[in-house]
């Protein structure tokens, strides 16, 4: 069974927002006393929360789907539905979550910050609200919006100062175990190291983390191996240690030659947090406890220092070097955290909206059976979802919507005609209309509750 788990598809989706209820006051000797429907609750948002105690998405891999509560509907004497309840969705440390299409949306990365991945639906008004000195009792209410539905990919990344890379086998977990209080599998065969392994070192008065990942091969950045589950896990950090075995018995490898293909496969990786190419780093020649192991390294490091290498000579097994080490990976690691500005806070960008901002735009489409007009925005989309499509005086409450944000003028204005073929939402999800422009907005109701003369005429 699996125990860690670094990326994993979740779908997610925001509660709906309760209905608005049509209701009139009605009691003695006050038959028709007014509207009083009440307003729909909110659908409950999608929430996702840094836990440091949190190590992997193991919990969201066997349960992927993930939904808010809804919304209550309103009630008569003027009473609003409840809230629907949010659900908190606790991630590790280096969470980044995507949409499907792979765009970034929340990279979460230290302990307590919080996103919103997906929002609830507002509630619907109710009569009581929809009333206004024109539309005195309204005998409809609007209906709550769906909530936000996206199938998000979760995906860890690793939150340490230092990455140990290296060939499989090559002792970066040795490595962590003597220089820290992690534990990590140590074994003498192949990608023991099935997941990252995070140590907390201490030289001097720098404390600073140290990641040991599963190992790499050439064509990891191709996926072989362990391939992008390796590599995904180095993008964060700061410094890189190259771990060279030099005890290995594989013919054809040696240090230089293995220390050459890890940086080829670093380099065909690149990242989306940087150009790993760019880190800096420094080279761990290990296994010299081993006398033919020693040997090698004294013949190597020449080769490594004039390629511009720190070379160090140590050994998980007697600890010789580890001192030395860890003092070189503190020199990065504070050389690194003081070219981060003091001043991390993130500036808020406030871009107003034109005056003139219409909030919608009227495309004219050919097509096989002539034309047809297709009606884009976020206000009439939502004004759409909003209505019951049952109740005449709701759709001429729509009309009228329309109408004076200037959608019927636009529409006169690119040509159409009685009957033209109206189209509002997205092409996966439109609703059709007959136009008919002679309902202009703000003419007098004159038939009897929930209906619409205008319809009719």
């Amino acid at each position: 069974m699996a125990t860690f788990i670094d990326r994993v598809t979740l779908h997610i989706a925001g509660g709906d927002g309760g209905h608005g209820c049509a209701s009139v006051h009605r009691e003695k000797f006050k038959p028709l006393a007014g509207p009083d429907g009440g307003n729909g609750g909110h659908g409950g948002d999608v929430r996702m929360v840094v836990d440091a105690n949190v190590t992997s998405l193991l919990e969201f891999h066997h349960g992927p789907h993930r939904r808010a509560g809804n919304g209550k509907a309103g009630e008569g004497s003027h009473r609003n539905g409840a809230n629907g309840t949010d659900i908190v969705l606790r991630v590790p440390p280096g969470t980044v979550v995507l949409n499907g299409q792979g765009v970034v949306i929340a990279d979460l990365v230290a302990h307590g910050m919080e996103a919103i991945v997906a929002r609830g639906g507002h509630g619907g008004l109710g009569n009581a609200a929809l009333a206004s000195s024109r539309r005195k009792a309204p005998g409809f209410a609007l209906l709550g919006e769906p909530g936000d539905a996206l199938d998000a990919v979760l995906e860890l990344k690793s939150v340490a100062d230092v990455a140990l890379v290296g060939f499989p086998s090559a002792g970066k977990s040795s490595l962590i175990a003597a220089m820290s209080a992690a534990r990590p599998k140590i074994a003498d065969y192949p990608f023991t190291t099935l997941a990252p392994n995070l140590g907390v070192v201490t030289a001097g008065d720098t404390i600073f983390t140290v990641a040991d990942v599963p190992g790499l091969i050439p064509g990891a950045s191709e996926g072989k191996g362990l391939g992008l589950e390796f590599l995904r896990h180095v993008e964060r950090c700061h410094a890189l240690v190259h771990v060279l075995d030099c005890a290995t018995l594989d013919p054809g490898r040696d240090p230089v030659s293995d220390l050459e293909a890890i940086e080829y496969e670093l380099a065909q990786y690149g990242g989306t947090d940087g150009d790993l190419v760019d880190r800096p780093r420094i080279v761990a020649l290990n296994k010299i406890d081993v006398p033919e192991a020693r040997e090698l390294a004294e013949l190597v490091r020449t080769v490594l220092e004039d390629r511009g290498y720190r070379v160090f000579d140590v050994s998980a097994v007697s600890h010789e070097g580890l001192r030395e080490l860890g003092f070189a990976m503190a020199d990065l690691v504070r050389a690194s955290r003081a070219s981060i500005p003091i001043d991390q806070t993130p500036r808020i960008v406030i871009s107003p909206k034109a005056v003139d901002e219409s909030g919608f735009a009227v495309v004219r489409e050919e097509h096989d059976e002539g034309v047809r007009f297709r009606v884009r925005g976020e206000r009439p989309q939502r004004w759409v979802r909003q209505t019951d499509f049952s109740n005449d005086e709701a759709v001429g409450y729509l009309a009228d919507r329309l109408a004076r944000l200037g959608v019927e003028a636009k529409l006169l204005e690119l040509g159409a005609v009685a009957g033209a073929e109206v189209l509002i939402g997205p092409e996966d999800n439109e609703v059709v209309f007959d136009w008919e422009p002679t309902i202009a907005a703000g003419t007098p109701l004159a038939g009897p509750r929930g209906s619409d003369d205008r319809l009719h005429r």
